[in-house]
């Protein structure tokens, strides 16, 4: 009836008929509406109730015509206000319906017999009276949403999705040119950032227009333009980003990926030139986000995520043309192309809560102190699960079929419960709109196990795939760069630099590092030259330290994939720089730092530590690096192109690597990883073993050597060990070492006042000071590292604080040399107060020399112990022998004491037991549960000392001038007799003479260096006799011979000289000489030696006899009066000793 009434009844009945039809059909459509707003079923209603089916009913259109006429009038008239304008307005959706509907069948009349069958209708070109009228209907409804807006008014939004609904149908009737006038006129009016409500509107505008059917294959507003809808479309969204409404942002993020999701599954659109039809349509996006990067930084994650899928959906598609001419235009716009895919890698790594578990228990991952990022899938919108509904609901695969190795199949009721979906997609819609997931955690929480389990495999792949997208752009980069015909950085290539070290630095999935290495490979055979070079030290270092954290991974195929990329690196580095001693430091200075993030050690359930599973998978991976037969074989089994440590064929054979030189750079790493496990492993008793401990830190000095600063960190950590156990000989030593490294550093670069002689008068001091060092100090030049730090005030600061130590250990003849040293340094400056007091310090110094020279009691600096190991507890030390340097008021109880100390709490109960005298040892015929200690005093032996010589040695330090005190050769005297007893008569009595030969020589950086070599004399019976009175003679002459007085006269002082005659010629103690006379020149012991061995006695004693006379005689020289009677004493003393001597040597009377 209302129908009737529209199309036959007179002007107001049909206003009426009309309004009533619309707030019928409005009630119904308010209890079923769509996220647009609009009620399919009322939009199919109104398709049936206006169609003429044919031409077979009559039309509507008088009536139709007569209330739009009725709507212009009142607007006309100005009927702009009240309830009557309203109720138009509300009406406004239903008429816009049937304006579409009657273009439709005017459409179809037109085309309807002219039209070959099979073929769509052609869009109908509007008569411009016609449009003209529809434009203006169009202007004032689009006048009220805009007003109405500001007003906050809800009929404006309702209106705004109306209009928008009718351009969406008119582009399915008419030209789309016409439409787009009608679009054009929507944006005049919303143009550039508007109000949020406003914006709102626009973009629901803009969402219900794209998504028709035909978006894609639109035209461009002039023939000769594309896709207008898609031009504005990213117009608009770009300038939302902007907007300081964030819902504003993320509903334009959303749209976006809505409609790209769209287009990738749209059956239409698979052929790839499709794709990239499309592709081309957003790429402009790119672009304009290239030119506003701070828009997108101000996004939100979750905005960047989507804006980062779209773009790299974009860039899938797209064809290599397309993307080198976007890298053509500026050095800093292809900077900020990667600069978005980096935030991808950042954006999209997926972590899982048990990424740690892969380098087993780490105490810290590198990357643990950043915060876990929210996963992609947690912001996905119940619109794209709704839209990917039906692709959801075809998951399974066959029954029983595995897919990514989980069953998906209903195992129980519960996965199939209303209140648990199936699918995980309708599982995350479903959280989602019940506010379920407020949280991450409680999204996941409220998943099934299994559907969790799928949602993390689904974010791996996601992450996985996000990563090959950019690998592959990389590797489209790398050869562009190489022709030549783009623009970035050829000097430094930052853009692959910087997306090489944010992959490594984040975690990837196994399916990433299958595929990063044959690219890895293939850029660093175009590139290694400039990937190496000093620019891209910061580069080298990061790659170098993640290849080495790989290597620690318990997943076999990344650790092997570890040792590629360090074999890459290292032809690389031989093949464009014919040597590998940067590397080698680049690797050293990695290993340091890696060392400091894995867990090395691990606590056994006895308390005791043990060396770890990382660093025994490290250990194992710098073997493979250098193992040739196994690098071929991984090589060809990852299929990579070439075969390991290979150069370019166009190098020459000489510029190869050779496997040797991967074993000295294998080995070098090792000894570095090995010295730091033995630091470890010693950190429960360091306090307790200051020996042990000291050593640790000198391996590590040594294994860091290449870097300098290294080198230098861990000789000063010994110079405070050596200072806390008082052994100021030894720590400073240390202080000369630091200053050698300095020193070298500074010869090197001929950059200091000093020349490669004061090296070698340094090296004197510290034999450890060589010349190694120096040729790689400049190599060690890599960010934060280097020689470039080592100045002339560092090294003279090192030198003084040796003087200073080794003025404690009152070693004054190498504080000297020191200050030699550091007098060119002030002389070049003029610093003449320094200068004076070198001077003065010197003057000091060689004082205190002479007073050591002077002093009646000779001087020694220090104590020396041998100290043999004995037992297989001790491990590594088990039957070696050492060489202990101590205080020099340390006996040999209180190292006895101490080392028992020691190695007492390091047994675990094992007996200890110490071996008293210095017998040889016979290893084999100890208890072998056991442990044994043999403590032996030595004596060290100078430079031009005989050792052949028979004499006791007594005196022997106290000879010669001031000379450095500097001793690699030890010995100790053993007495033994034929029969196996320790000790027998003079006539039975052996000696055998032990020297040994230490690894270095003392002072030495450490307090204990290991026998290197050690030989052996044996002296006779009668030899041991003659030592004994030539030991006593030479004593007598020494104190005759010897200028002891720092004044000038020559005399030798009086007490030291009573001393000694006392004990030679006093009748009491001549039991010495008298009981040689007895054992050898009487009975059968004198038959038994040979006529020289007697001559050489008979001499002996004769000379002995005359140097105490003629001491004798300078005695009663010096003596006063209080000295009479201890002169007659010596003098009877001699008188009873020659008249004893005379029985076996009668000559004795006439010699004397």
């Amino acid at each position: 009836m209302l129908l009737h009434l529209i199309g036959n009844g007179g002007e107001t009945l049909q206003v009426a008929a009309f309004r009533a039809m619309v707030n019928i059909l409005t009630r119904v459509q308010q209890e079923s509406v769509d996220d647009g707003e609009r009620n399919l079923f009322l939009v199919n209603y109104v398709d049936f109730a206006f169609d003429d089916f044919g031409g077979r009913q009559p039309p509507v259109y008088p009536g139709l015509s007569t209330v739009w006429g009725s709507l212009a009038r009142s607007k006309a008239k100005g009927y702009r206000v009240g309830p009557v304008y309203d109720d138009v307005l509300a009406m406004a959706w239903f008429f816009l319906e049937l304006i579409v509907k009657s273009i439709a069948l005017e459409q179809t009349r037109l085309f309807y017999h002219n039209l070959p069958s099979g073929e769509d209708v052609p869009p109908m070109q509007l008569k411009e009276g016609v449009f003209r009228c529809i434009m203006q209907l169009y202007d004032c409804l689009l006048t009220e949403v805009h007003e109405r807006c500001k007003k906050g008014l809800g009929l404006a939004k309702y209106l705004n999705s109306s209009l928008a609904f009718f351009c969406y149908d008119l582009l399915s009737t008419i030209e789309p040119r016409q439409v787009f006038e009608l679009v054009s006129l929507y944006l005049d009016k919303f143009s550039g950032v508007c109000q949020s409500v406003l914006h709102d509107c626009k973009l629901t505008f803009l969402q219900i227009l794209c998504d028709h059917d035909l978006f894609v294959e639109m035209p461009g507003r002039d023939p000769s333009d594309r896709n207008y809808l898609s031009s504005i479309l990213i117009q608009e969204i770009f300038l939302t980003w902007d907007h300081e409404d964030l819902s504003m942002r993320a509903k334009a993020a959303r749209m976006l990926v809505v409609l790209l999701c769209k287009h990738e599954f749209d059956i239409r659109y698979q052929k790839l030139e499709d794709k990239l039809y499309i592709a081309q349509l957003y790429f402009p996006l790119v672009g304009q986000m290239l030119d506003e990067m701070p828009v997108f930084y101000n996004l939100g994650s979750s905005e960047k995520r989507e804006v980062l899928i779209t773009i790299l959906q974009i860039i899938r598609n797209l064809d290599d043309t397309s993307l080198i001419k976007a890298w053509q235009q500026s050095i800093a716009r292809t900077r900020l192309f990667f600069k978005l895919l980096e935030e991808c890698l950042i954006h999209f790594e997926h972590r899982k809560p048990d990424d740690s578990m892969l380098m087993g228990s780490s105490s810290r991952s590198p990357l643990g102190d950043k915060p876990f990022p929210s996963k992609y899938s947690d912001r996905l919108s119940p619109a794209i699960n709704h839209y990917l509904l039906e692709a959801a609901r075809q998951e399974v695969g066959p029954q029983g079929t595995p897919e990514n190795g989980y069953l998906w199949q209903r195992v129980n009721s519960q996965l199939s419960s209303p209140s648990q979906p199936y699918s995980l997609r309708e599982a995350l819609a479903q959280a989602q709109s019940s506010r379920i997931g407020a949280s991450t955690l409680a999204l996941r929480e409220s998943l099934h196990p299994i559907l969790r389990q799928k949602l993390e495999l689904w974010e791996e792949n996601l992450s996985a795939a996000v990563s090959l997208q950019v690998l592959e752009i990389i590797e489209k980069f790398s050869g562009a760069v190489a022709s030549h015909t783009i623009a970035t950085d050829y000097g430094k290539l930052d853009c692959i630099t910087s997306i090489f070290m944010i992959v490594f630095s984040h975690n990837q999935p196994l399916a990433f590092w299958k595929a990063l290495f044959p690219v890895f490979n293939s850029v660093f055979e175009l590139h290694g030259a400039t990937l190496m070079a000093r620019e891209n030290d910061r580069f080298l270092k990061q790659i170098a330290f993640h290849l080495l954290r790989l290597a620690v991974f318990r997943n076999v195929n990344v650790r092997k994939r570890a040792v590629i990329g360090l074999q890459i690196l290292v032809r690389s580095s031989f093949s464009y720089f014919m040597q590998t001693s940067r590397l080698r430091v680049v690797l050293t200075i990695t290993l340091s730092e890696l060392m400091s993030e894995v867990q090395v050690t691990h606590m056994k359930s006895d308390g005791t530590l043990e060396e770890s599973g990382e660093a025994c998978r490290l250990r194992k991976s710098l073997e493979e690096m250098a193992d040739e037969s196994e690098s071929f074989n991984i090589f060809e089994e990852f299929g990579l192109p070439e075969k390991p440590l290979v150069a370019s064929n166009e190098q020459s054979p000489e510029h190869c690597c050779t496997w040797s030189e991967v074993k000295v750079l294998s080995d070098s790493l090792l000894l570095a990883l090995d010295a730091s496990l033995e630091h470890a492993l010693l950190a429960s008793v360091m306090t307790l073993d200051r020996y042990s401990a000291a050593e640790s830190f000198y391996k590590l000095a040594m294994a860091f050597a290449p870097v300098p600063d290294l080198h230098i960190m861990w000789l000063l950590h010994l110079c405070d060990a050596h200072q806390e156990m008082q052994s100021w000989a030894e720590a400073a030593q240390c202080a000369v070492a630091v200053a050698g490294v300095v020193m070298q550093a500074l010869v090197f670069r001929n950059d200091g006042v000093w020349s490669s002689d004061h090296v070698c008068a340094l090296r004197k001091i510290c034999p450890m000071v060589s010349g190694e060092i120096s040729s790689e100090a400049s190599a060690a030049e890599v960010e934060g590292y280097g020689a470039s730090k080592l100045t002339v005030d560092s090294a003279v600061k090192y030198l003084q604080l040796a003087n200073k130590l080794f003025s404690q250990a009152e070693l004054h003849h190498f504080c000297a040399s020191i200050l030699e040293l550091v007098i060119p340094v002030y002389k070049s400056r003029r610093a003449y107060g320094q200068l004076a007091k070198c001077h003065t310090m010197l003057t000091n110094i060689y004082e205190s020399i002479l007073e050591q020279e002077s002093s009646p009691i000779p001087f020694a600096d220090a104590t020396y112990y041998r100290v043999g190991f004995y037992g297989e507890k001790f491990g590594k030390l088990n039957r070696k022998e050492y060489v202990y340097r101590e205080a020099r008021d340390v006996r040999l109880g209180d190292i006895m004491e101490k080392l028992s100390h020691i190695y007492e709490s390091r047994l675990d109960g094992t007996t200890l037991h110490v071996i008293p005298d210095s017998r040889q040892v016979k290893a084999d015929e100890l208890q072998a549960e056991a442990c044994y200690l043999q403590i032996t005093a030595v004596d060290p032996v100078m430079e031009d000392e005989d050792l052949g010589s028979r004499r006791e040695r007594i005196f022997s330090l106290s000879t010669g001038s001031v000379r450095a005190r500097v001793f690699d050769r030890f010995l100790f005297d053993t007495p033994f007799t034929k029969n196996g007893k320790t000790q027998g008569g003079l006539e039975d009595q052996w000696k055998r003479r032990s020297v040994l030969q230490t690894e270095g020589s003392f002072p030495a950086l450490v307090n204990r260096l290991e026998v290197m070599k050690s030989e052996s004399l044996e002296f006779s019976p009668v030899e041991n006799a003659i030592g004994m009175i030539e030991t006593r003679t030479a004593a007598l002459r020494n104190e005759l011979e010897e200028p002891r007085s720092s004044e000038g006269d020559q005399l030798p002082r009086l007490q030291s000289l009573q001393r000694i005659l006392q004990g030679s010629v006093a009748v009491q103690v001549n039991s010495g000489v008298l009981s040689v006379c007895t054992a050898f020149l009487s009975g059968e012991p004198a038959t038994r030696l040979r006529s020289q061995e007697l001559q050489q006695l008979i001499a002996a004693l004769l000379e002995f006899m005359a140097v105490c006379k003629r001491a004798i005689r300078v005695h009663f020289r010096l003596i006063g009066d209080e000295d009479q009677e201890f002169h007659t004493q010596l003098v009877n003393g001699f008188q009873s000793l020659t008249a004893e001597l005379s029985h076996y040597i009668p000559a004795i009377l006439s010699e004397l």
